[in-house]
């Protein structure tokens, strides 16, 4: 008799440890964590955390974690999945959001497809979606571009390179950096960007000290928050 396949289960996180499971983690997935004893995740101990707070009811010790981030090899991640021929189901968690977005999971995910494995993504906080919704900025077309280089020079060409698409096809454009960075980038563009230019600052969504504001560019600079060391969403428009 040939097993059924289990499922891959993709599992959203809060955005932060300081958020309340209960206000916006659904009450669904706390039934589907206990069908699962088998995680791949950015980091075990902060998955072990998350999975408490949701009321795992098996023993933690016995939840097999798969690390899954930069050191991370393609053959380790190639055997993660194995054991769903078996039946078993296996959930993604990242480290924050979405499993994913902007997230190593998308590799795992890519391969639950090339072995016609079920995947089923759950709904939870993904802080690129909730910004987006709460800039006033163009939801209907919009680009994510993830981190912006390091280099203060080639950081400058990119924020132009955004201005100017954001003009030329009227679009949303997202990115995020490093929070101990963000009080550089927020400078640049302040510097950089033309001064009608609209910008949202999105910073700490869903938790107690959350900040969303947008604003233009010659607006912002009559007073800047303070967003060092706080996860932060940037969108520019036109």
């Amino acid at each position: 008799m040939i097993a059924t396949k289990g499922t891959l289960y993709l599992i959203p996180t809060t955005l932060g440890d300081t958020a309340e499971t209960a206000d916006v983690i659904p009450v669904k997935i706390n039934n589907i964590i206990n069908t699962i004893d088998e995680y791949i995740v950015e980091n075990e101990k902060s998955a072990r955390h998350y999975l408490k707070k949701l009321g795992i009811k098996k023993p933690l010790q016995e939840i097999i974690l798969h690390p899954l981030n930069q050191h991370t090899n393609q053959h380790e991640i190639s055997t993660y999945l194995n054991n769903i021929s078996q039946g078993k189901n296996i959930g993604i968690i990242s480290e924050a959001g979405c499993p994913g977005v902007a997230d190593p999971g998308a590799d795992v995910v890519k391969l639950a497809h090339e072995r016609n494995i079920n995947v089923i993504p759950l709904v939870g906080p993904s802080s690129i979606l909730l910004a987006l919704m709460a800039s006033g900025f163009n939801g209907q077309s919009f680009t994510f571009n993830g981190y912006l280089p390091k280099e203060r020079s080639e950081r400058i060409k990119k924020l132009k390179d955004l201005e100017l698409l954001a003009q030329k096809k009227d679009q949303t454009q997202l990115f995020i950096e490093t929070p101990y960075r963000n009080q550089h980038l927020l400078d640049d563009m302040i510097a950089t960007c033309n001064s009608q230019t609209k910008l949202c600052i999105a910073c700490d969504i869903t938790l107690p000290s959350e900040f969303i504001k947008t604003k233009t560019i010659s607006a912002w600079k009559k007073q800047l928050p303070d967003i060092s060391k706080r996860p932060t969403i940037f969108l520019i428009y036109k």
